[in-house]
C-alpha cells in the first residue's frame, strides 16, 4: 500500500514538473478564525435554530460565499 502511494505521489510530482506547475499541497480542513464574541453568539444561536452544528453552519456559509452550489 505504501509503495503504491509513494509511486502515485512520484507520478504526480513528475507531471507537475513537466507542466511547469507547482504541486498542490493538501489542506487539513482545519483553521482558526477570530471573530467578535457577539458574532460567535449570534451564529451559534442561528445554527441551533437551524438544527445543525456550528461547524456545519459555518461550512455552509463559507461554501455559499465561495460560490458553491
Amino acid at each position: 500500500m505504501k509503495t503504491a502511494l509513494a509511486d502515485s505521489i512520484e507520478v504526480y510530482l513528475e507531471y507537475c514538473a513537466k507542466k511547469g506547475r507547482e504541486p498542490q499541497k493538501p489542506f487539513s480542513g482545519n483553521f482558526n478564525v477570530r471573530i467578535p464574541p457577539e458574532t460567535h453568539q449570534r451564529i451559534a444561536a442561528r445554527a441551533a435554530k437551524d438544527g445543525i452544528s456550528l461547524n456545519k453552519w459555518v461550512t455552509k456559509a463559507l461554501e455559499q460565499a465561495a460560490g458553491y452550489p
